[in-house]
């Protein structure tokens, strides 16, 4: 009985941010849930049908400026460790791995750029013009979570498309067992997968 309690209260979540014009990329970002949940949410299918997920709460980190700034300092500490000092620009996948990847940009010193999701499927985006850019440059690729990886796969595509050498791929939470994504190295702060 709590789980379909849970469930439906998801539901309910997802339907009110559909009604708000969210599509289901960015309400999978606003609820820290995968793509697959989401649609299987709208679809309103059968318990016995369920994807396999782990929502993410980090809200607590979220409302504070300071705890952004620590998050990505560790943040920018594993880069360093990861990268050396070759990382030329970091990447923040929109919306919520913006915010850590111009925190890790300032404590490596170096350029952010912004890779913003657009309609069209799963993980599409594009590199936004008003910030840094990557053709010729080192660059990591941050977010907030990882749950399938299709976001990061499309992100990784598209910045080697726009000339980019992707060195690391960050996230604040891993859902999954992997350790790399398209042979780019991953690195979560947090892993939080089923096991």
């Amino acid at each position: 009985m709590e789980q379909k309690k849970s469930i439906e209260g998801l539901r309910d979540m997802v339907s009110n941010l559909r009604k708000q014009g969210l599509n289901s990329q960015q309400i999978a970002d606003e609820l820290s849930l995968s793509q697959d949940t989401i649609s299987w949410l709208l679809a309103e299918s059968t318990a016995d049908e369920k994807p396999m997920d782990v929502r993410i709460g980090w809200r607590t980190i979220g409302v504070r400026p300071q705890r952004i700034a620590a998050i990505g300092a560790i943040m920018a500490d594993v880069a360093d460790e990861e990268c050396g000092e070759d990382i030329d620009t970091v990447v923040g996948i929109s919306i919520n791995g913006i915010i850590f990847a111009n925190e890790v940009a300032n404590h490596l010193q170096c350029e952010v750029a912004i890779h913003r999701n657009i309609e069209g499927g799963a993980g599409k985006g594009s590199l936004s013009n008003k910030y840094g850019q990557v053709s010729g440059k080192n660059i990591v690729i941050v977010d907030d979570v990882l749950s399938t990886g299709v976001t990061m796969s499309k992100t990784i595509e598209s910045m080697r498309e726009a000339g980019a050498n992707v060195s690391l791929c960050m996230v604040l939470v891993n859902k999954t067992l992997r350790n790399e994504v398209d042979g780019v190295p991953l690195r979560g702060l947090i892993r939080a997968a089923v096991v």
